[in-house]
């Protein structure tokens, strides 16, 4: 099963929708979906690696502006949506006293979770409901998920063939390797 899914990524990766399919993932990613776009990316940049820097173009660009989205749900819409997303990931009862420290370290929090399996979304929203300074969530948020989609497309473009080959012959252990991480993630941010 793992093998079909797999097989089917990567040539949807190649569908001439797929960058748009991309760019709603890390939209939604930035602000409420729980899955990172780096499972259509990869794929995508291993289908078709001439295209690499534009599909990192892609994710970056449609993250900052869902990044936006949720700035706006922490500031707009807490109460409503925000504060249940946030209970969701576990994160309900620490908010408040998070949210008084959050913006000493904000540009750093979103530094580390623009980069790192850490949930983007808590993040973006924590920014908007503590009021940091939009200039500063915006760059910050460039510069975060530039250079992660930006090394992960370098990486794929300069090792495409090896990595693909790797990822082929151990698809089973990445998956496990990724689902580790993904829930670590959530882990971290239950119990920060």
């Amino acid at each position: 099963m793992l093998r079909r899914l797999y097989d089917w990524t990567i040539r949807m990766a190649d569908h001439p929708r797929a960058l748009w399919v991309l760019a709603v993932v890390s939209f939604v990613e930035s602000s409420v979906f729980p899955i990172p776009p780096d499972v259509l990316m990869i794929p995508m940049i291993l289908a078709r690696p001439s295209r690499a820097w534009l599909i990192a173009f892609v994710a970056l660009l449609s993250s900052v502006i869902g990044g936006l989205l949720g700035y706006a749900i922490g500031a707009l819409a807490y109460q409503e949506i925000g504060q249940p997303i946030l209970e969701s990931l576990g994160k309900g009862d620490a908010v408040e006293a998070f949210g008084e420290r959050f913006n000493d370290f904000g540009f750093w929090a979103v530094l580390a979770a623009g980069i790192t399996p850490f949930p983007y979304k808590v993040i973006t929203i924590m920014s908007g409901w503590t009021g940091m300074p939009l200039f500063t969530f915006v760059a910050t948020s460039i510069l975060a998920r530039g250079l992660r989609f930006f090394i992960v497309a370098g990486l794929l473009w300069k090792f495409g063939a090896p990595v693909r080959d790797f990822i082929e012959k151990r698809l089973g252990l990445l998956t496990i390797i990724f689902v580790v991480l993904l829930f670590g993630g959530f882990y971290l941010v239950r119990h920060l």
